[in-house]
């Protein structure tokens, strides 16, 4: 679990500094193999592999960074897990989701650093990151593969292509939202700090915790 702190005025670190350049390396990666694996996937889009160096240095490189994409994921999982497991608040944050969606945000239930949302975000992303690891080793060396075996290959591509279509589905969502509904919610992820009041609206009960924590130390 992250260290959150109180700054000079009112400002609140969110991310530290090793949470946020681990979130834009699993971003990036992430992009990149959405662009590459979309030109993989139908020739109608085989143009987006020519912008990216063409289709050897696409084919070539997309395994290597999904490699990286799935270290960043792990070291979210072992530094994020214990946020993300469900908690009572969430029970009642669920019951509110509608004001949430309309931005009615004074009657939105007060959630912890991460609301349900992100919490679920969190594990369609973790789950689908396994599935594409393993779906992705397959195809990355299909030739291992005996033809005795030729069944697995088509199982593989199913579990890719559905795993993708998940994750790319959830990352569509997450980035909308924290680009152009949750105001401050990107440039959080850039300089890791949020205001007292946007802590106050969007996670009290996160702000209670940092806080008490700050007074408990002095």
């Amino acid at each position: 679990m992250a260290i959150q702190r109180l700054l000079p005025n009112q400002r609140i670190l969110r991310y530290t500094y090793k949470e946020r350049v681990m979130h834009w390396v699993a971003g990036l990666s992430y992009v990149y193999l959405l662009l590459t694996g979309m030109a993989f996937y139908s020739p109608h889009l085989y143009w987006i592999a020519l912008l990216l160096g063409g289709g050897p240095t696409s084919r070539m490189w997309h395994p290597i960074v999904g490699v990286l994409f799935t270290a960043a994921v792990a070291w979210m999982y072992a530094e994020w897990r214990e946020d993300m497991k469900t908690a009572s608040p969430d029970l009642a944050w669920r019951k509110t989701f509608g004001h949430y969606v309309r931005n009615e945000d004074d009657r939105v239930a007060g959630v912890g650093r991460f609301n349900p949302g992100q919490k679920g975000f969190f594990w369609i992303m973790f789950w689908g990151t396994i599935a594409l690891l393993l779906s992705g080793l397959v195809l990355w060396f299909t030739e291992y593969v005996p033809w005795s075996l030729h069944w697995l290959r088509y199982i593989v591509i199913l579990v890719h292509v559905i795993g993708a279509l998940f994750t790319i589905g959830a990352f569509i969502i997450h980035v909308y939202m924290g680009t152009a509904v949750v105001r401050e919610g990107f440039s959080s992820v850039i300089r890791g700090e949020v205001s007292e009041q946007w802590a106050k609206t969007h996670h009290p009960l996160w702000l209670q915790e940092v806080t008490r924590d700050s007074e408990g130390k002095k």
